[in-house]
């Protein structure tokens, strides 16, 4: 999994982080019935979520690209008799399935 060292790409963790904010921020308005707390929260909230799914969905897609790509060395390995881009190919196919499996739930 690449690490993500752009801040304007869509993160997980940062998602994660700005739903549960969003929550807090949502409750202490309810509780206090501060009606911009509890809308601020709200947004905040929908916005986390929307990105812990943009993250989910980047994810995925790179994860095809994994396969795809590794799918095609190891087929070109096994044609061209190169054992060492076969199993490389191998494993990044193998990594592209388990990236797509950790991130398949984006829906």
């Amino acid at each position: 999994m690449s690490s993500n060292t752009n801040s304007n790409e869509p993160s997980k963790l940062t998602g994660q982080y700005h739903s549960a904010k969003g929550t807090i921020v949502e409750a202490i308005g309810n509780t206090t019935g501060a009606t911009s707390w509890t809308q601020s929260g709200q947004q905040e909230h929908a916005a986390g979520e929307a990105e812990v799914k943009a993250a989910q969905a980047k994810g995925y897609v790179e994860g095809t690209g994994d396969r795809i790509e590794g799918k095609y060395d190891s087929v070109v390995g096994a044609v061209t008799g190169d054992k060492a881009q076969q199993a490389s190919g191998n494993a990044q196919h193998d990594k592209g399935v388990a990236q797509q499996e950790i991130n398949k739930n984006f829906s």
